[in-house]
């Protein structure tokens, strides 16, 4: 018997993580399980206001990527989906590896940006790192694919 207990499901707001998130709480409802969303901030440069004060660009990504996953965890908890959220600042594949073991996931469930060629080979893929490194099942979700899940 498969059980899953926990779900792990990035979100970096583009249309293939909300489908994952899609995934996610159907696979939650169904076997019972429980959802984290994280979202990843990159670091970047510190940025500048005009007084010269430093102020990190992070601090205003991570607040407003909090709000949008409240927002989403309001919807998951509107349909009786136990989830939960975190943002964190890193790599992305770093941080969903490191998550993946502290929380002791058990399905992760990620959108899938299909980059190929030339953007794949500089850029990477969080998605396929994700795939050769995690302990446990990865499934990607494309922004437009053929679905499974029926909205009734």
């Amino acid at each position: 018997m498969i059980r899953i207990k926990t779900i792990l499901c990035p979100v970096d707001f583009s249309d293939a993580s909300r489908n994952a998130v899609r995934y996610a709480k159907e696979f939650a409802k169904n076997m019972h399980a429980s959802v984290y969303l994280l979202n990843i901030i990159e670091p970047r440069p510190m940025a500048v206001d005009i007084s010269l004060n430093y102020v990190p660009v992070e601090e205003e990504l991570e607040k407003a990527a909090s709000d949008d996953l409240r927002e989403i965890l309001q919807e998951l908890a509107g349909e009786g989906v136990k989830a939960e959220c975190g943002v964190e600042i890193g790599t992305p594949s770093d941080v969903i590896l490191e998550t993946i073991d502290k929380l002791d996931v058990n399905l992760v469930i990620m959108g899938s940006h299909g980059k190929k060629g030339l953007s794949r080979l500089i850029m990477g893929s969080v998605a396929e790192t994700v795939v050769r490194k995690a302990n446990c099942p990865v499934l990607t979700v494309k922004a437009e694919e053929k679905e499974f899940i029926v909205d009734e």
